[in-house]
């Protein structure tokens, strides 16, 4: 099938991978390497990450759960000290290339996000919360984790934003920087590419859409 639409993730894709963040953070704390990423995939549909994703609970109870998720993990990190890691920088190449993709197909983008820091991207500053408006501002749909009630890898999600596309899932291209959130994609029938490096994403959607980045 032609492609119709490339649909696209947000953090780790638009920006630098929190992963770097929480690494850094890991290290100067003293903790396990992977720390953080491993409360987050603890009991990953009901956790304090996916219930402050869906907006089931406040960036407070966020805060208390997740201590209590990392304390029983070994290490006492409170979710206010994880959350301002979450902004990553703009990565302008990628920019680029959701401007090509928009000039010849349809675009969306499908983010797990929380009601914390400014805007869509969670950014910790008026400036990178303008240039995550400004990018956001060139999809056709975005949807949000924290505004719909539902969070990758929920199928649902991906399959709300064909709908408001009107574009079968076989005619569209995921990008994504988890592969957790990659494999429903693909199981839709979406061309998946899981995002380690803007090289590699470049590289991978040039062959999926035969344009040139």
């Amino acid at each position: 099938m032609a492609i119709a639409a490339v649909l696209w993730d947000f953090g780790g894709v638009f920006t630098t991978s929190p992963f770097e963040a929480f690494a850094r953070f890991e290290a100067e704390r003293g903790l396990p390497r992977d720390f953080i990423r491993a409360v987050n995939a603890a009991d990953p549909d009901a956790n304090a990450w996916a219930l402050f994703e869906r907006s089931e609970i406040d960036a407070r109870a966020f805060d208390a759960r997740f201590l209590a998720e990392a304390t029983a993990l070994g290490h006492a990190v409170r979710g206010a000290e994880v959350l301002p890691l979450l902004a990553g920088d703009v990565r302008p190449r990628m920019v680029a290339a959701l401007k090509a993709c928009k000039a010849r197909f349809k675009v969306g983008c499908i983010t797990n996000n929380v009601v914390s820091g400014q805007g869509a991207g969670m950014a910790g500053s008026a400036a990178k919360a303008a240039a995550v408006t400004e990018i956001l501002g060139l999809f056709d749909a975005v949807i949000e984790s924290s505004k719909v009630g539902v969070r990758k890898p929920d199928p649902r999600i991906y399959q709300m934003m064909c709908d408001q596309l009107a574009v079968a899932p076989g005619s569209c291209v995921y990008l994504d920087d988890l592969g957790i959130n990659c494999k429903p994609a693909a199981a839709l029938g979406m061309t998946a590419i899981k995002v380690s490096g803007e090289d590699q994403a470049l590289n991978d959607l040039a062959a999926a859409t035969g344009l040139t980045f």
